[in-house]
């Protein structure tokens, strides 16, 4: 399972942008147990000046110089409850799990695939279809084609779609500050 999430550390604003009212600082949370776009992550995350946290289980360990890791117990869907219990509205996640992208989203969070898809409650519903119905198949003992090589045209639609994200947040705030002041 493969996410990222972007949640807000809650930081004083300086006095002279709202005289000390909270504004949300994001962070970006992966859930890496094979992630491929964990350094890409990171990466995009310092850009943007956004502290990363990377959360995995024992089996999994991953470090990555410029992001706090965090490890949770080896088992089934720990790491998914854990960022999902870490997730607040307004806050990123990116993922491949549609199980995990659809609580993200019943938290309020905006949810992008590692490809650059972003998950919305008008297409949540198709995708956890599509799930079930390829889970049947495997039942059944129909085994699905496997995944192709991952390309560098699917890092830079990720890396694209989760600068657009950051943009629009950081724009965003800036609004929010601007009436704020009014």
């Amino acid at each position: 399972m493969i996410c990222a999430a972007i949640c807000y550390n809650r930081k004083k604003k300086p006095p002279e942008n709202g005289g000390g009212k909270e504004t949300r600082m994001p962070t970006i949370l992966i859930d890496a147990d094979g992630c491929p776009v964990v350094d890409l992550t990171v990466r995009v995350g310092r850009a943007y000046g956004v502290p990363v946290k990377i959360l995995c289980d024992t089996a999994h360990r991953i470090e990555r110089e410029g992001a706090e890791t965090l490890v949770f117990d080896k088992g089934a869907d720990s790491v998914d409850f854990a960022l999902v219990n870490r997730v607040q509205p307004g806050d990123i996640v990116i993922t491949q799990d549609y199980g995990l992208a659809s609580m993200c989203l019943a938290r309020r969070a905006r949810v992008l695939s590692q490809n650059g898809l972003e998950y919305t409650a008008q297409n949540i519903d198709g995708l956890l279809a599509r799930r079930h119905e390829n889970k049947k198949l495997l039942r059944a003992g129909k085994h699905p084609k496997g995944l192709a090589k991952r390309t560098k045209e699917q890092d830079e639609a990720f890396a694209k779609a989760l600068e657009k994200t950051l943009s629009i947040i950081n724009k965003n705030q800036q609004n929010n500050d601007i009436f704020r002041n009014t």
